[in-house]
């Protein structure tokens, strides 16, 4: 089953600073990226169109250990740390080669995003669970 997944990808101009080393927001989209590609792995969407159902981030956190520079190849192993009746806590590593260059964590909360304004949290689909368990 896919509680794991490794996205390789190249660092973007964009990504980086006036120094061509990759701006620490840019992180935080590295992991949720890899995110989406574990769903994807598990056959699922993140987001369905007309489904209201969401995966809002309530907690990250990024640990930065060595730089990334502009056209290094990467990659983000992200896996599922834990997963609860209404929230999953993914871990990720991010490293170029053998290098650890961070390593982070985000929780979601699931939640349908119209029935209650804020957002709720509602337990995790049943489908979902087990795709990703």
């Amino acid at each position: 089953m896919p509680a794991e997944h490794r996205l390789s990808r190249r660092v973007q101009f964009a990504e980086t600073d006036l120094a061509g080393i990759v701006h620490f927001s840019q992180f935080f989209l590295y992991m949720e990226e890899a995110e989406h590609a574990l769903w994807r792995q598990a056959g699922l969407s993140i987001a369905v169109p007309d489904d209201p159902i969401r995966f809002l981030r309530v907690a990250a956190s990024c640990d930065y250990r060595a730089p990334l520079f502009f056209e290094e190849i990467f990659e983000v192993h992200i896996r599922i740390d834990a997963m609860g009746s209404r929230t999953i806590r993914y871990a990720c590593a991010i490293t170029r080669g053998e290098t650890r260059i961070a390593s982070g964590s985000m929780t979601v909360a699931c939640v349908d995003i119209k029935a209650s304004t804020p957002p709720k949290s509602i337990d995790i689909p049943v489908a979902i669970a087990v795709a990703l368990a």
